[in-house]
């Protein structure tokens, strides 16, 4: 007995991947086909690690990414789990609503179509 109980113990310790649902994917989805149809970014790429989810955005397939939109649970009581980062690694904006967090991108892209 004490064998299951050991099993099951470690079972739980392990995390599950991170991962973006719908109802966070729709703007983040949004954003980036305006911006597409915008010109100003081609491709993404989505990754769910252990403890964090990324939406990371390219200029160009090949490139490191413009922007990452990063979902760490972890942070959720503390500065927000949603994070915007830069091409070189700055937090551009960090919330506990993804709409605020996405709201720097928005003002870029008013600044596009003028």
């Amino acid at each position: 007995m004490n064998v299951v109980n050991i099993r099951s113990e470690s079972l739980r310790k392990i995390p599950e991947k991170i991962a973006f649902h719908r109802l966070e994917l729709a703007p983040i989805l949004t954003l980036y086909g305006r911006m597409v149809a915008a010109g100003e970014w081609r491709d993404y790429g989505i990754s769910c690690l252990r403890d964090v989810a990324v939406f990371s955005i390219f200029k160009r397939t090949a490139e490191n990414p413009l922007y990452r939109i990063e979902k760490r649970p972890k942070l959720r009581n503390k500065q927000g789990m949603y994070a915007l980062i830069g091409a070189q690694g700055q937090i551009l904006k960090r919330g506990h609503d993804l709409g605020s967090v996405l709201g720097v991108l928005e003002r870029r892209l008013i600044r596009t179509v003028d």
